[in-house]
């Protein structure tokens, strides 16, 4: 079998994460943030819509990690962020790192809004 590495050109993957902390590229940064292809950003979670809205038209998709467990998003929210034109995939946030780095090493247009595993 033959592996290669995985370039993530400027971009900064998901390296780890635990109770009130997320691991990107080699940096602890507090939860919850949001993450856009190599840039850590604060999010206020939920009530935080303006930062998500912002996305629209610069990323293809937006993964929400939801905490330790899946859990359905605010129905007003998913509204807005559909209405603006913002591909959503709703995963516990431990999911929603792992599918954002193998989506980010294909080069595509992608982001995540973490909230804290637990």
């Amino acid at each position: 079998m033959h592996l290669s590495e995985v370039d993530f050109g400027a971009a900064r993957p998901v390296d780890g994460y635990g109770k009130d902390f997320f691991r990107i590229g080699g940096n602890v940064h507090p939860a919850p943030l949001l993450l856009v292809a190599g840039e850590v950003l604060p999010w206020g979670g939920y009530d935080d819509d303006a930062a998500l809205l912002e996305l629209a038209g610069h990323v293809d998709v937006l993964f929400i990690g939801t905490g330790g467990a899946i859990a359905h998003i605010p129905p007003a929210l998913r509204d807005k962020l559909e209405a603006a034109g913002l591909g959503v995939e709703i995963m516990d946030s431990p999911a929603a790192c792992r599918t954002y780095n193998v989506v980010l090493s294909e080069q595509r247009r992608v982001a995540v809004a973490l909230l804290p595993v637990g």
